[in-house]
């Protein structure tokens, strides 16, 4: 098939969903044009590894600035900020141009930040009488007004209340809204489809049971060969990862509520514990939890470490004996504990990070919701290498299992052989 796949920024390792997506299908056999916006010297880097793989490119450039005058406009229309962030009439207009000057079988458009573009899409395929209608799928990925509800509640950062705050509402009824647009939404997990429902249900009960069957549960999987299982013999027998874009508003609160709430009593009886917290664009906040903790004793070394973006995740997760994902709110699959998993790098998580999944707590990996039974689950996994061992060779089994890739790509191949419904 020959797919039209937009992403309002250039998918990349972090950006984990539409590049693996992108790289099984043309794995797969199947002709794949992206259309993307690049705001750094580093994303048309990614596009270009993209275009490698045998990709086409449609990209434009997107200046901070555009995307701050797109939300300030906003404020002042019912859509969501993170509906306008990411527009550009540009790129639009060469998505448009492709369509017209090649024959794509579906149309496959990411995020609540590229949603615009699948709203221009469709609107361009009804007055074009000379393209064939074709099936739109809206990746929403997570509900975003579910994450929003959780982290009005929960963010331990004043920026991340008031911005979910404020965008709440409006969220809430353009994500109903845009269910009823696409012959398909796709989400990560049960629990997203639940929240589609629910809002549908609120904002369209005469249309639900039609709608709702509409909405796709398409797991993220997990790259097996990348994150490939290492055992516990070669590992910091001391030492805790927490991976992850580290400017996401979920993974700061996490972040502050390991180092603040947990560690402390790890470190009443292990002070030789180190935590490292590794992933892309930490926070003041998050880079003060290293520079406001003592050293290790006996080695001066740091207690928290917290390393930017690395060149290698996979090798982080693996040196470490034990990973966590103390998410406090979230929504979707968590790749964070798909990727330990994976590694056979033993987890602690809380219900919240685990929620998507069908993992059993002291099988595949521990499950903890206060800080206390967080801290006691990491001291039993830190004491027992045999413990560590058969969790972490679990975690793997599970990923192996459950999280393919290749299964995710086959369930995308039946949904863009839909037809397209017509207005």
């Amino acid at each position: 098939m020959n797919i039209l796949f937009v992403a309002p920024y250039a998918p990349n390792p972090v950006r984990v969903r539409p590049y693996e997506f992108i790289r099984t299908l043309l794995r797969r056999g199947h002709s794949v044009t992206v259309g993307s916006l690049w705001t750094s010297e580093q994303e048309r880097a990614d596009l270009a590894t993209l275009e490698g793989f045998g990709a086409r490119i449609i990209a434009e450039p997107m200046r901070t600035v555009n995307s701050l005058f797109n939300s300030a406009l906003a404020l002042f229309r019912s859509t969501p900020l993170q509906a306008s962030y990411s527009w550009n009439p540009d790129l639009m207009a060469r998505l448009c141009a492709a369509l017209q000057a090649d024959r794509f079988d579906a149309v496959h458009v990411e995020h609540l930040r590229g949603s615009r573009y699948a709203v221009g899409v469709r609107n361009f395929l009804a007055r074009t009488s000379s393209i064939p209608r074709l099936p739109i799928l809206w990746d929403s990925v997570d509900s975003i007004s579910f994450l929003f509800e959780q982290a009005v509640k929960s963010s331990r950062t004043l920026r991340g209340r008031l911005i979910t705050g404020v965008e709440l509402g409006r969220t809430r009824r353009h994500e109903a809204w845009l269910v009823r647009q696409f012959e398909r939404t796709l989400v990560t997990s049960a629990l997203d489809k639940a929240a589609f429902v629910g809002l549908l249900g609120e904002y369209a009960a005469d249309e639900l049971p039609l709608l709702a069957e509409r909405i796709e549960v398409i797991p993220n999987g997990v790259d097996l060969d990348v994150f490939a299982f290492r055992d516990q013999t070669a590992r910091a027998s001391s030492r805790i990862i927490f991976s992850g874009k580290m400017s996401y508003h979920a993974n700061v609160t996490a972040a502050l509520y390991l180092v603040n709430d947990i560690m402390p009593l790890v470190w009443a009886q292990r002070p030789d514990v180190e935590v490292w917290i590794v992933g892309r664009d930490p926070t003041a906040e998050v880079r003060k939890l290293a520079a406001n903790q003592p050293t290790l004793p006996g080695s001066g070394q740091p207690r928290v470490v917290v390393t930017g973006g690395v060149p290698s995740m996979p090798e982080y997760i693996q040196s470490a004996a034990v990973a966590v994902a103390p998410l406090l709110y979230g929504a979707g699959i968590q790749n964070k504990a798909l990727e330990a998993m994976a590694c056979g790098t033993p987890v602690v998580a809380t219900h919240q990070a685990t929620a998507a999944l069908t993992v059993v707590s002291d099988r595949e990996l521990l499950i903890a919701d206060t800080p206390e039974a967080f801290a006691e689950a990491l001291l039993k996994l830190l004491a027992d290498p045999t413990l560590r061992a058969q969790i972490g060779e679990a975690g793997r089994r599970y990923v192996e299992t459950h999280h393919s890739w290749d299964a995710a790509a086959g369930a995308l191949e039946q949904l863009y052989r839909i037809q397209p419904f017509v207005d």
